[in-house]
């Protein structure tokens, strides 16, 4: 197994660094590219969440022309579906007393599945 990467007598680079500097410039890269390769749009948020962080409870309100047929979910952050609400009202409010601490995603979707709106908060009690 090779233990150092010789450059020449005096320079030595474990594999580690080596790895470390060709991540840091592939994701550069990457980066760089998708954001060139998208138009940049305003985001229409559909969505609106207070407070953030939630200790007891959260707030979603929804757009006054929410259609009634959208369903709502929340998961934690291994992506268990701690929350789905069917058939959404314009304000719905989640007790979050039994979540645990940490991060949670939420996502309004339509009848068909499709994802109209994402994001995420935090609980902290």
């Amino acid at each position: 197994m090779l233990k150092l990467f010789y450059l020449d007598a005096k320079c030595k680079i474990s594999p580690m660094k080596i790895f470390y500097i060709l991540s840091i410039i592939l994701l550069s890269v990457f980066q760089s590219k998708s954001q060139t390769n998208r138009p940049q749009e305003p985001v229409a948020r559909v969505v609106k969440f207070y407070p953030n962080p939630a200790v007891s409870q959260i707030t979603f309100d929804f757009e006054q022309n929410l259609d009634k047929s959208y369903s709502f979910q929340v998961y934690n952050f291994v992506g268990k579906k701690v929350l789905d609400v069917p058939a959404v009202t314009q304000k719905t409010v989640v007790n979050v007393t039994d979540f645990y601490r940490g991060v949670y995603i939420f996502q309004l979707r339509d009848k068909t599945g499709k994802m109209i709106d994402s994001g995420k908060f935090q609980v902290s009690h």
